[in-house]
């Protein structure tokens, strides 16, 4: 199969003519590209398109990173000697996808130097080699459009079937990574957003591959159909997204939920040597400082809200086992105010049974406490960071072996909550809490327990995020976290409360708008209502990833009803 080059004769000639000229043998030299000036310009096109990311979002960049990705398909879809290949495709992708995951995850590195004497040597393996694995999702997602490529606008859904598909997998192979996800060229935008209530994370995924890749055509279509029909859907696709967008945002604020009044501290403690067991008195006496200080005539302090949040992982201790500093916090609480916190904390044990590093189990847990320190419901981790958390099974031996142990400084790491009983945090004075810690507010689609307990609510009133990103200072991952966990909000009708140490803070409604919130990197102390539910249930809340599915397996007929076409 030829490459699609050439213009259809009778073009025109005068300044348009020239730029797409221009256009054309920009496209045309990149498609005659072989061995590592291919490959180069793989890893190049990939880094471009992580500036489609949040914290920048600059769509242009993943409209030249896709149209290049189209256009290195085009050039290896037949070898020097005539036979075609995946493999070269596979290694395109591969490259593609090195140099995206290298551009949009290089902040983990700072993860690797907080503890530098401990961790520093690693730190290869977090920006170069966890790129060069993800890198083989979308090697497979290249491979994939290769097998059903063809001439023409076909070949654009080709490519979003592959690299959709390929994110999907991503989402949920060996515990999943969804972080940067195509779709979030379009998820970071509070009008194209909305369409996630609709077809979730992935659905904007394949939306935002076929808008973005659409414009290699211009270089490539064969008559003015070919060459201009695609970009043309492509802008009428997106017009579409943003005016659906307009259209389901309200003009008013949202509703709040009568009664509630939430005070969010974020203490911005250094992920150091200054937030250890040695600390515990000053880090106390720092968090309810925070928590009952005064911020205007009716906000002045505890007395005068509700709910009480701090974030994950708020103490170097364990808060069940230290009287002292649990009682210092009881006391704080006058009777019917409610702290919600993040803490580590341990198995209780049979009574007379004394805790050892053998049988202690830890969990990552969020704890609510009332007046007098007394514990209500919690709620435990369920999907630990691998390597951060906890060391992977299989390899834990290996690892700790070779010195390697768990970022998070607890005896055997994290150990998970039970999925399958995963439920609802009660609170009271709050609807249903849907809970999450860390990450978890990545994942679409699992942000409500799968099978809610019997009498329990199917839907709750709020998701409620709770996070320590200061290990990664002031780079681009807390603003990537914050972004993707605010699609959750617009995927799942329900607003977002979201604490972290060291930002982003911040109260969004079930429409994604943000109400309130803190920079990343300030000490401070943010008060809020909670804004309601939307009613009902969205289409994906409902659904999940079936909308999804059906676009792909749409694409797919696509790009095989063409392909038979030239056979």
């Amino acid at each position: 199969m030829t490459a699609p080059l050439g213009r259809a004769a009778g073009a025109g000639t005068g300044p348009a003519a020239a730029r797409i000229g221009l256009f054309e043998a920009i496209a045309h030299r990149i498609i005659l590209s072989q061995g590592w000036t291919r490959a180069a310009i793989a890893v190049a096109a990939g880094a471009c398109g992580a500036l489609a990311m949040p914290p920048y979002g600059l769509f242009p960049a993943l409209v030249v990173s896709l149209s290049i990705a189209v256009w290195l398909i085009d050039g290896a879809a037949i070898d020097g000697s005539g036979r075609r290949t995946l493999g070269v495709c596979a290694g395109i992708g591969w490259a593609w996808g090195f140099g995206y995951f290298t551009a949009g995850l290089w902040w983990l590195g700072a993860a690797f130097l907080v503890e530098a004497d401990q961790f520093a040597w690693a730190l290869p393996l977090g920006v170069v080699g966890l790129p060069a694995v993800l890198a083989l999702f979308f090697a497979a997602g290249f491979a994939l459009a290769r097998l059903v490529w063809s001439r023409g606008a076909a070949r654009i859904a080709a490519l979003a079937f592959g690299l959709a598909a390929a994110e999907w997998l991503r989402g949920h192979i060996l515990t999943g990574f969804p972080w940067n996800t195509l779709g979030m060229a379009l998820g970071g935008n509070l009008w194209t957003m909305q369409a996630a209530s609709l077809v979730g994370l992935y659905g904007l995924t394949l939306l935002a591959v076929l808008i973005a890749a659409a414009p290699a055509t211009l270089a490539t279509g064969a008559t003015p159909r070919g060459r201009f029909g695609p970009l043309l859907a492509a802008l009428v696709a997106l017009a579409g997204l943003a005016a659906y967008g307009a259209g389901r945002l309200p003009s008013a604020p949202d509703p709040t939920v009568a009664g509630v009044r939430l005070r969010l501290i974020q203490p911005n403690i250094p992920q150091d040597d200054k937030f250890g067991s040695e600390n515990r008195e000053r880090i106390v006496a720092k968090y309810l400082e925070l928590s009952d200080r005064a911020l205007s005539p009716d906000r002045t302090g505890i007395a005068d809200i509700t709910h009480l949040i701090w974030p994950e992982s708020a103490f170097p201790f364990l808060i069940q086992r230290d009287p002292q500093a649990l009682g210092r916090i009881g006391a704080a609480l006058p009777e019917g105010k409610q702290l919600i916190t993040g803490a580590a904390r341990v198995r209780e044990l049979p009574d007379g049974e004394r805790l050892t590093r053998e049988n202690a189990v830890f969990f990552n847990s969020i704890l609510t406490i009332g007046a007098g320190g007394r514990f209500g419901d919690l709620y435990d981790k369920v999907h630990l960071v691998p390597f951060g958390e906890y060391l992977p099974g299989p390899l834990d031996a290996l690892l700790r072996a070779l010195g390697l142990r768990q970022f998070v400084s607890i005896p055997g790491g994290f150990t998970a909550g039970d999925r399958a009983g995963q439920r609802i945090l009660n609170v009271p004075g709050l609807p249903p809490v849907a809970a999450t810690i860390c990450y978890e507010a990545i994942f679409p689609g699992a942000i409500l327990p799968p099978d809610p307990a019997e009498g329990a609510p199917a839907v709750p009133g709020l998701i409620l995020n709770l996070t320590n990103d200061a290990w990664f200072g002031d780079t681009p991952g807390p603003r990537q976290h914050f972004a993707q966990s605010r699609l959750r909000a617009v995927e799942e009708g329900l607003p977002l409360v979201r604490d972290a140490n060291s930002g982003i803070s911040a109260v969004v409604d079930a429409h994604g708008r943000v109400i309130a919130s803190l920079p990343l990197g300030i000490e401070g102390v943010l008060d809020a209502g909670l804004p309601a539910r939307l009613p009902g249930r969205t289409l994906y809340a409902a659904f999940g990833d079936l909308p999804f599915g059906a676009g792909l397996i749409g694409c797919l007929l696509i790009a095989l009803a063409a392909r038979r076409r030239r056979t």
